[in-house]
């Protein structure tokens, strides 16, 4: 499989669903395969909310490979023998795009916490200018989970003519009050943190001592996205062998995994960019400048495939029939395909349950 890794700088005005704008922006990404001469096999993956454009491969020396591997390479589902997948690193993620510590203009300090919000619109909106440059005007599929599979759902509603199939995984139309109120754990951690100082930290601040308060909000956030069945199953309640039963800070494995986890994440994610892309995330409603959810839907004119996990305690099913229903309620059932996985692992079963759902990518891509 090639493997290509980039960055492109725009030069331009990214006019902002809020009506402000960036005077100038970067697009890091990573493509897999190769673009055949009409361009015509493009595949677009879309990446969650704290992932990155590296979906697939290892770099030299990484021991762990992208967080989509085992679907994307030669002869795997996504096929790198057949088509080309490129994956963008988000508007506001800290992995090499436009994010609030990284200067809008060369030789301009970092906006911060002056960053405009974003929107997903807005992380569409710059995508499309990276595709365009690269001579991709259509793509044969675009694809995501989560947040990613937002994404999708926007180039369907506001691109219409971009492809002619979406494929959503563990996502929704809108954000749920019950999704937001574990964004709000998050932000809260981060912004009330003092060592967070309004947004003006430096970047090696956290390398060793990471941001408490963003650790424990990670903590809340990542319950979300398990659930009690897994957890179970992944713990028990076994307790951490060299802690003492009666010592009041003695801990239960599921705690050490959860200090593992959330101290970890908070060393290599900038806080910044966590509550920016979670605040993109919390206001997403593809009904937002519609009169109705049917008629946002109503511009899309891509096969949609839609896959839930009955598990997922973020993004929950009902939010994807929601999808299904109100298309075939406007006579487009035939354009829509909906699928609900019988998992109990979780949100993240999309990222570790691959058995469990990878045909039905397949069968969407060969349709």
């Amino acid at each position: 499989m090639k493997i290509f890794t980039s960055s492109e700088y725009f030069d331009e005005q990214l006019y902002l669903e809020s009506g402000r704008i960036i005077e100038g922006y970067t697009q890091a990404y990573e493509t897999y395969g190769e673009l055949n001469r009409d361009k015509s096999n493009a595949i677009v993956v879309f990446h969650a909310l704290t992932g990155s454009h590296h979906a697939a491969g290892k770099y030299e020396g990484d021991s762990k490979a992208g967080w989509w591997d085992p679907l994307i390479g030669d002869n795997k589902i996504l096929d790198t023998t057949k088509y080309f997948v490129i994956c963008v690193n988000i508007l506001g993620s800290c992995f090499g795009s436009s994010c609030p510590t990284t200067p809008t203009k060369k030789g301009m300090p970092p906006l911060r916490l002056k960053f405009p919000v974003i929107t997903i619109s807005d992380m569409v909106r710059a995508q499309m200018s990276l595709f365009k440059r690269l001579g991709i005007e259509k793509a044969y599929a675009v694809i995501g989970g989560s947040l990613g599979g937002m994404q999708a759902l926007c180039v369907g509603v506001e691109y219409p003519e971009f492809t002619d199939k979406i494929i959503m995984l563990a996502s929704t139309y809108a954000t749920s009050p019950w999704a937001i109120s574990f964004n709000k754990l998050a932000m809260e951690g981060i912004v009330k943190d003092p060592r967070f100082k309004d947004g003006n930290y430096k970047k090696e601040d956290f390398e060793e001592l990471p941001l408490s308060g963003f650790a424990i909000g990670r903590m809340a956030g990542h319950i979300s996205f398990l659930s009690p069945y897994s957890m179970n199953q992944k713990f028990g309640r076994n307790y951490v062998e060299t802690d003492g039963l009666y010592e009041l800070f003695g801990r239960f494995q599921v705690e050490r995994y959860m200090e593992y986890n959330g101290y970890n994440f908070a060393k290599r994610f900038d806080p910044l960019s966590y509550i920016y892309i979670i605040k993109a995330m919390n206001i997403f409603d593809a009904s937002r400048n519609y009169d109705s959810l049917s008629d946002s839907l109503k511009n899309i004119k891509a096969k949609m495939t839609l896959v839930a996990f009955r598990g997922d305690m973020l993004f929950m099913p009902n939010e994807m029939v929601a999808i299904r229903d109100t298309l075939r309620d406007m006579g487009r059932g035939n354009s829509v395909d909906y699928h609900c996985v019988d998992s109990n692992y979780g949100h993240d079963a999309f990222l570790i349950e691959y058995d469990k759902f990878d045909f039905y990518i397949r069968k969407a891509l060969e349709k």
